[in-house]
């Protein structure tokens, strides 16, 4: 619908009147996390926070004398005048809709205080409750003010300070308030802040669920923006991405304008979350406004704050206020088109409320990559696009968002024209890594589209070779753009086959993955699943009784476990060294081993030796196929030198004690159906073909070199011996552990110990089994019959020895093997 109010400009728009900030969520969330923090404080350090208010309370007595009002007239004025004078001026603006917001927050932030106190009095320690209370007729009483949460969420949800005078001195007197009653005793310091945050997250969340009036520029805030910028509009058209007319809203294909304008207008919005306008002036000349407002810029700057801390080598942001995000795109523009890179002129930036404006060059009559037909992308039309970016990277810029609508496209004379747009994700003096997601960007979404080695062919006859070969260690899913992942979606094998087509054309090349990830779903199972293991252990155990044991333990025997643990490195040497299709020395392969220790601080328990050893196979000639194949067949000789050795320490040691581990009938009779519905499953053709389809291979690469290694018996000799000594060297220093603390049990009953708490620490994928390994070894001990307490030092003592203390040792074998380059 038209505008009247701006000087008879056409102006189709929907404004938005009410929007959910984000930077409210934002306050609700930090406002809420400060309670937590508080509470703690109020807890572990009541000393500090005691001393504070003692410290300020030495001021009463003169404060006293120097009040005219007495402290509950202060309070009053506080509690009743701040808030009808907000109410009041509130009513003079004929703002209804904000006096019931305002009511709600502080009848929130009244409830949520009373949820609180009842809270913290039912169910906080007495050091919180403490900590929140505050002397008074020589008692101690808690002290969260309930008036103090009411007016600071009114004051919250009734509006900035520099727009409502009424709000600004509200704020002032309830500083000056809160500073008496903390200074005469009232209230408790923790207790204050804690109602008063709790005032906030009220507030906040009224804010948040309610909206807030928009402070968009729309209408006639817009054309003057659009005047002051240099330009008289005519006409102004919002465009959105669908071309369907709803909603009042005109969209970008409308009787009368090229279809090329409204394509490259919908690609440009779908490309942003920016609004964006087809701009009509008074000469006839189209441009096209982009309007940023203020309130997505803390959503923005969350996104790109999240997005540096996840993904290595992407720089965070400083700005986050609307203007500096306007002046960065500016910067971006600008530095693209001195570069010679074919994007739209940025022409005029102004403000408009909060919003800031900047106008462009219309891109003519081009249209978005992903509008075109396979028959389009001719190899001329790829060599342009790729002529282009190379002319950003040339000058130290990088784009950071290439997607198949940031690309626009025209035909000029029978010629292709390509258009860079939407650099505000962008960099200049850019870093390798940034130039390299570009690359990876571009022949991702020209792959999708003109498939895997033509859009490789197209990229080469443009870019050097070194560059090419850099694109295959990033070719992975989360170094592309949303959109382009999206597209993939029905073309999933795409990456795949660019690795496949990057290898024919330069063997050379690197395809392996390279991190790009600081942390993800894994990463932080990792770091929780010990911690949980470690506050159930710390809960359940008797610290004090740990602490005495480990005083009065036999420091020699401490040695003698180091030592056992030392000599698990050979061993695993020798069993790798036996079953390897190499040659290998001995020395070597022992060092790969010991750092297998230090890997096992990133990688669950017996993952990382195992990667460390594919490695140094690969390294040395042979291929991933037959290398796999033989980390397979250490892991299992492993395993059944393991069980055997259990039978022949029953049979030695005459005795039945393994029966304490043995299943019980209820156990069995698990097993036993799980195995009738496994095997039932397997008379089913179609599953029957499926694990057939998954294990054949497998089998088929390990079987040769299985019968390989049975024909040289003096090789599994040496295997068998190498396991020996690796499983009997755990379990002599676990026994080592046990004299430490003088107790002693059969060498049957220490090798089941430890060999189900190592098997536990393998099934959870933490680093190294910390905390599973720990918790079921001191569950295994108490079985055994000790003490919990002596067990947890025993358990303890055993992991610093063979696990924490090892891992400087296998930095410095890692430090050694890189630098030779076995690894």
């Amino acid at each position: 619908m038209g505008d009247p109010s701006a000087h008879d400009v056409e102006i189709v728009d929907s404004p938005t009147v009410r929007v959910h900030h984000p930077s409210d969520l934002l306050g609700l969330v930090l406002s809420t996390i400060g309670i937590a923090i508080v509470m703690l404080l109020a807890v572990y350090a009541h000393g500090t926070t005691a001393g504070v208010a003692a410290d300020v309370q030495g001021f009463s007595s003169l404060l006293r004398r120097v009040l005219v009002l007495p402290v509950a007239v202060l309070e009053g004025v506080v509690t009743l005048v701040a808030p009808i004078a907000v109410l009041t001026e509130l009513s003079l603006r004929r703002l209804g809709r904000q006096i019931l917001e305002v009511i709600a927050a502080a009848v929130a932030g009244l409830l949520l205080c009373a949820i609180v106190l009842v809270a913290v009095a039912k169910f906080g320690s007495d050091d919180l409750v403490r900590g929140l209370s505050v002397l008074r007729n020589g008692g101690w009483a808690l002290s969260i003010p309930a008036s103090l949460a009411t007016v600071a969420g009114l004051l919250t949800t009734a509006g900035p300070r520099a727009r409502r005078r009424t709000v600004a001195w509200s704020w002032n007197l309830l500083w000056v308030s809160l500073g008496v009653v903390l200074v005469t005793g009232q209230v408790s310091l923790p207790g204050a802040a804690v109602a008063l945050l709790i005032g906030r997250v009220a507030g906040m969340g009224v804010r948040y669920l309610s909206g807030v009036q928009s402070e968009r520029a729309y209408g006639a805030a817009l054309v003057e923006g659009i005047r002051r910028a240099g330009l008289d509009p005519v006409r102004l058209v919002r465009v959105e991405e669908s071309t369907e007319p709803s909603g009042g809203i005109v969209r970008a294909v409308r009787g009368g304008q090229r279809p090329g304008t409204a394509a490259a207008a919908v690609a440009l919005t779908r490309s942003s979350d920016n609004r964006i306008y087809e701009l009509t002036t008074d000469d006839g000349e189209q441009r096209t406004l982009v309007v940023l407002d203020g309130d997505r810029q803390v959503l923005g700057a969350l996104s790109r704050l999240w997005r540096s801390l996840r993904l290595r080598g992407i720089e965070g942001r400083s700005f986050v206020s609307l203007r500096q995000a306007a002046e960065r795109a500016a910067l971006l523009a600008y530095a693209a088109r001195a570069a010679g890179v074919r994007t739209p002129q940025l022409l005029a930036v102004a403000e408009a409320d909060d919003s800031m404006l900047l106008v462009q060059e219309h891109p003519g009559g081009a249209v978005p990559l992903r509008d075109l037909t396979p028959d389009q992308l001719t190899d001329e039309l790829l060599h342009e696009i790729w002529t282009q970016l190379r002319l950003a990277h040339d000058a130290g810029i990088t784009h950071r968002a290439l997607t198949s609508d940031t690309i626009l496209v025209e035909h000029l004379l029978g010629r292709p024209v390509v258009w860079l747009t939407g650099w505000e994700s962008g960099d200049v003096a850019s870093s390798e890594l940034a130039r390299r997601m570009d690359l990876t960007q571009l022949v991702a979404l020209l792959a999708v589209r003109v498939g895997a080695a033509r859009a490789l062919e197209s990229a080469t006859a443009v870019l050097p070779e070194d560059d090419i070969a850099t694109i295959g260690p990033l070719l992975q899913t989360i170094a592309l753009p949303r959109r382009t992942r999206e597209e993939m979606r029905a073309h999933k094998e795409v990456l795949a086959e660019l690795r496949s087509a990057l290898v024919e054309r330069l063997p050379e090349a690197d395809v392996e993955p390279e991190r790009l990830v600081r942390f993800g779903a894994r990463t932080v199972l990792t770091v929780l699943l010990p911690l949980v293991a470690v506050i159930v252990v710390l809960g359940t155990i008797n610290v004090d009784q740990i602490t005495s044991a480990l005083a009065t333990s036999d420091w020699r025997w401490s040695v003698a476990a180091f030592g056992f643990g030392l000599l698990t490195f050979l061993g695993a040497a020798l069993s790798f060294v036996a079953f390897s299709p190499v040659r290998l020395p001995l020395w070597p392969a022992t060092m790969v081993q010991t750092a297998g220790a230090f890997v096992a601080l990133a990688a669950p328990a017996g993952i990382g030796p195992a990667a460390l050893n594919l490695r140094m196979l690969t390294k040395r000639g042979v291929t991933t196929s037959l290398a796999v194949a033989t980390i397979a067949l250490v892991q299992v000789s492993q395993f059944v030198v393991t069980i055997g050795l259990l039978l022949v320490l029953s049979v030695v040691s005459g005795t039945n004690e393994a029966s304490m581990f043995a299943p019980s009938p209820a156990m069995l009779i698990t097993i036993g159906a799980v195995a009738t519905l496994v095997a039932g499953a397997l008379l089913i053709p179609a599953v029957r073909t499926w694990f057939v389809r998954k294990t054949m291979p497998t089998v088929r690469q390990t079987w040769p070199r299985l019968i390989e290694v049975v024909g040289q018996p003096g090789k599994v000799a040496v295997a068998i011996a190498g396991n020996v000594t690796m499983t009997m060297g755990y379990v002599l220093a676990f026994d080592a552990c046990l004299a430490a603390f003088g107790q002693q049990l059969s060498l049957v009953q220490v090798a089941l110990v430890y060999l189900v708490g190592n098997a536990a620490g393998a099934a959870v994928p933490t680093p190294g089994g910390i905390g599973t390994i720990e918790v079921a070894l001191i569950t295994g001990l108490t079985a055994s019959g000790l003490n919990p307490g002596v067990a947890a030092s025993v358990a303890i003592l055993f992991r610093v020895l063979t696990y924490w203390l090892r891992i400087p040792i296998g930095w410095g074998a890692m430090r050694v093997m890189q630098r030779r380059g076995e690894l």
